[in-house]
């Protein structure tokens, strides 16, 4: 069962009650991240993600994860383009205790200095590790290629030089506009009913004021760069990025199995291909990034350098082939199969439940609809996902990023 409250400041709520299971994943979703930030505030978001856990004026940082710890609960958080979430795991006979300690460091972080001195050397590590990463660097590059340097092609750690001046005032000030109770959903999944997770939410949240929030407007235009980082390492990493449709457009379902098909896993076609047949890469795949306004298809190799430009064009080769639409009746049925399969086996875990819905709610305003989503996907006919190849992979549109001990990006 699920259901759905607001609170009079605006702030919802959302409960899957998951009876038969002995726990309950919470979490507290906020409309903000890296694609609402500006340039003087790239990677604000994140670095106030991790301030949160680090004191309120009842519980120093250590008390925090300590007491989460008591209860043998788990705690997390993490920043995206469009959402950061904090969220614990607990026995359902902790919940009570365990989401009394979320919402004190949600809403109660005090950001003390020293805290603050030693997180922003933290970070800068975060930066650094994801510089050392040529996968993650490889990606980051390719948002940038594509969305240019604001919105959705920003990195979410944001510069090391952003991350070593951020003040106390400036954080307190984006969280004054952004963590309203307007932008914020509190999602349950687990065992716990409706009445005792709108208790606790109005217990801790009713006193937030509502704000008359209004977001921020994001500008999003969509480019062709080549982007090349050339880096001392054994491998070279190379990615494709292709336009795709928003998260609500009708053909986002055959979006999804066209995606497995070409890259969602060791049966796909750039697998096949560019993997076992070829040998030319360990690692291939393709995935896709759905927004409000938009989407991206990205596609992802790391090779040897001696063979770039080689997997390159057997990537290259795979896609416009697979822009024909010579896809067979046995892809289409497995790439349908696999969605459907993903689909309910998210139902049986707490915490993609927690993220499901209360993503939904934050984004839509509703409900997920478990029933629909099935429907929508097992209506698709091979035609659908024909329809979603033929509009996508446009080359005139395609952005790049190469990543390596090479003289040159990749060439297309």
């Amino acid at each position: 069962m699920v259901e759905s409250r607001t609170l009079q400041n605006g702030l919802k709520i959302v409960v899957k009650r998951m009876e038969g299971l002995l726990s309950v994943t919470m979490g507290i979703l906020v409309g903000t991240g890296a694609a609402y930030e500006t340039d003087a505030e790239d990677g604000i978001s994140h670095f106030i993600e991790h301030m949160q856990f680090k004191g309120t004026p009842t519980r120093t940082a250590f008390e925090i994860s300590d007491a989460f710890d008591a209860l043998g609960s788990q705690v997390n958080a993490f920043t995206g383009k469009d959402l950061t979430a904090f969220y614990c795991k607990s026995t359902s006979g902790h919940a009570k205790q365990s989401f009394e300690l979320l919402a004190d460091l949600f809403l109660n972080a005090s950001f003390p200095e020293e805290e603050m001195a030693r997180e922003k050397g933290v970070v800068i590590e975060e930066i650094n590790m994801d510089e050392d990463s040529p996968e993650d660097l490889c990606l980051d590059l390719l948002s940038r290629a594509f969305f240019g340097t604001e919105n959705y092609g920003r990195n979410i750690l944001g510069p090391a030089e952003n991350v070593s001046r951020f003040t106390r005032g400036e954080m307190f000030a984006y969280k004054k506009e952004r963590y309203c109770p307007e932008n914020i959903v509190v999602s349950f999944a687990g065992n716990i009913g409706i009445a005792e997770a709108v208790s606790l939410t109005e217990q801790y949240f009713g006193g937030m004021q509502k704000t008359g929030f209004k977001n921020r407007e994001k500008h999003v235009l969509l480019k062709t760069d080549k982007l090349f980082r050339k880096k001392p390492i054994e491998q070279a990493h190379f990615a494709f990025a292709f336009p795709s449709v928003p998260r609500d457009d009708k053909i986002f379902p055959a979006v999804q199995v066209m995606n497995v098909i070409l890259g969602g896993g060791m049966s796909s076609r750039l697998f096949k291909r560019v993997r076992e047949e070829l040998g030319l890469a360990y690692s291939v795949y393709s995935y896709q990034s759905n927004y409000a306004e938009t989407g991206v298809l990205s596609v992802y190799a790391g090779v040897n350098p001696k063979k770039a430009q080689s997997a390159a064009d057997a990537v290259l080769s795979v896609l416009e082939e697979f822009k024909k639409g010579d896809i067979s009746e046995e892809e289409f049925s497995r790439g349908k199969e696999q969605l459907l399969s993903s689909t309910v086996f998210s139902q049986e875990n707490t915490s993609m439940q927690m993220l499901l819905y209360g993503k939904q709610m934050l984004y839509k305003g509703e409900i997920y609809d478990f029933e629909k989503r099935m429907a929508e996907i097992s209506q698709l006919t091979k035609k659908d996902v024909l329809g979603a190849i033929e509009s996508g992979f446009d080359f005139e549109k395609v952005a790049s990023a190469t990543v390596g001990n090479l003289e040159k990006g990749i060439s297309l």
